[in-house]
């Protein structure tokens, strides 16, 4: 399923850039500043696989776009935002075990921008690659995950573990994100509200096959409000 949804994202990159090329020139440019922030449901994409599931996060963005008056633009942003995992211990631990582990990004995208609709109302696209580097590293846990083994009643034995304690390998992350959404104008100020999906291409763990993990990449979906200011 990643599989096929990194393709799709790829495919809807390139469409984006060939509409943009194939645009006509005649338009009246604007430049716009503006500032976003959120909240992020992440997970990781291990393999082998990990128990797991969505860890709430937030994210705040400062943004630049640049758009012409046909479809296309280009968004600019930086970002810092919240990544990571909650485990997953089933129903019959969940009440006795907790464990969230809360990966902080400087994130760096660059993204493709379409829109349509009227002056007052647009719906738009996003979709382009990004970059960011990790700032924190947070593990909240109610047991001693350094040593599971001899946590009494842990169900070490039916999962996996190495990850709980694991030291990050890599702070620096690359991946492809997309997302919707819809904007409001009122004169040279506007709000908009936009859903995106983040898919990492980098792991924060050792990835060759004599490791314990060959992926550890992480995912999200990121559901924000957003002002712009036109300056130009």
């Amino acid at each position: 399923m990643m599989n096929h949804l990194r393709s799709l994202l790829a495919v809807v990159a390139i469409l984006a850039t060939w509409l943009a090329a194939s645009a006509q020139r005649e338009y009246d440019p604007h430049f716009w500043l503006g500032a976003r922030a959120g909240m992020t449901l992440s997970r990781m994409e291990f393999s082998p696989p990990v128990d797991q599931s969505m860890l709430p996060g937030k994210t705040v963005a400062f943004t630049a776009r640049y758009i012409e008056e046909k479809i296309f633009g280009l968004i600019g942003e930086l970002v810092v935002t919240q990544r990571g995992w909650r485990e997953d211990f089933g129903d019959d631990y969940r009440d006795q075990f907790h464990y969230d582990r809360t990966l902080t990004y400087i994130e760096l995208p660059v993204m493709t921008h379409i829109f349509f609709g009227s002056r007052k109302v647009k719906g738009f696209f996003n979709a382009g690659p990004s970059i960011a580097f990790m700032i924190g590293d947070k593990i909240k846990a109610d047991f001693d995950y350094t040593d599971p083994e001899n946590v009494k009643g842990f169900p070490y034995r039916y999962r996996r573990t190495e990850q709980l304690s694991m030291d990050i390998n890599s702070r620096f992350d690359y991946g492809i994100q997309a997302g919707a959404g819809v904007e409001m104008f009122f004169g040279r100020h506007s709000v908009y509200l936009e859903g995106r999906y983040y898919y990492g291409l980098g792991s924060i763990f050792p990835s060759h096959k004599s490791d314990t993990f060959t992926a550890s990449r992480g995912t999200s979906i990121i559901v924000s409000l957003g002002y712009y200011f036109r300056v130009k």
